[in-house]
């Protein structure tokens, strides 16, 4: 199928969970704007996960694209190059499978859009009590956006954190007077256009641990092609299922010193390996 025949592709990175992966597809239903292929990026998942993306098939109108390698320890990057080449749209959006979009999630990537900018959302770290109690009733009915005395409690005693997050700004002008900018690239929350993307030869494969290898390295890299970040905070709301912290490896760290010293905008084992 030609590019473009979808105005987004959201590329969804999993790795097992299957639970939370039906609920982000149920959250992907409800999306305002509904010109778009969610392409799920699985690095190696159990059968649970081809099972529930099975009956998301048979559930939603909107086409899911199942992508998957054996599991042969942290190749995610390698798993967003194979989506990265089955894109069919132009402008990508990334988030991972246990982030849930809200109802305006895709539509402020699609407005938002600009030439030369990554967009650069944020997310609602939600609290383990938020999420234990989260059921797919609550997603589907979108009720699970609407935060009350119980959310602002966890933010305010630091089970939740960046509950302010969840509020929607679409004025410029508001999100500009109260300074809600942010600089720093999210793997589970920007979009660019995919020949940007194409233009730094894609993620970085030698990376083999979370934390910079998929948000932090392309971000650099785009920088140094003229691709300059574009803050989405208060706009395309994400809420993240509360999970264990999961620590960056000082590999992971010692490699991207290593890309900043050498200040090199494509990566030689990506979408092509040199």
């Amino acid at each position: 199928m030609k590019l473009d025949s979808q105005k987004l592709s959201l590329v969804i990175a999993v790795y097992n969970k299957p639970e939370n992966l039906r609920l982000v597809l149920a959250a992907c239903a409800r999306q305002s704007f509904t010109d778009f292929e969610a392409i799920i990026a699985d690095d190696g998942s159990g059968t649970e996960v081809s099972e529930v993306v099975e009956e998301a098939k048979r559930a939603y109108s909107y086409p899911i694209i199942h992508l998957w390698h054996e599991d042969n320890g942290w190749r995610k990057n390698v798993m967003l190059n194979n989506a990265l080449r089955a894109a069919r749209a132009a402008h990508i959006v990334f988030i991972d499978g246990d982030c849930l979009p809200g109802k305006h999630f895709l539509l402020d990537h699609w407005n938002e859009r600009e030439a030369g900018k990554v967009l650069l959302g944020r997310r609602v770290e939600t609290s383990e009590r938020w999420s234990q109690a989260l059921t797919l009733e609550q997603v589907r009915n979108g009720s699970f956006e609407k935060y009350g005395l119980d959310e602002w409690v966890d933010g305010l005693t630091g089970r939740s954190l960046r509950v302010e997050d969840s509020i929607r700004m679409p004025s410029r002008l508001v999100r500009t007077v109260l300074l809600r900018n942010v600089r720093g690239m999210l793997g589970s929350n920007f979009s660019v256009a995919k020949t940007d993307l194409v233009a730094i030869n894609g993620f970085d494969e030698l990376y083999d641990g979370p934390g910079c290898g998929e948000d932090s390295d392309v971000q650099y890299r785009l920088s140094l092609i003229g691709v300059t970040g574009k803050s989405l905070r208060n706009l395309a709301i994400l809420y993240h299922i509360w999970h264990s912290p999961t620590k960056v490896s000082d590999a992971c760290w010692d490699r991207f010193e290593m890309v900043k010293n050498t200040s090199a905008p494509c990566c030689k084992m990506g979408l092509i390996h040199e």
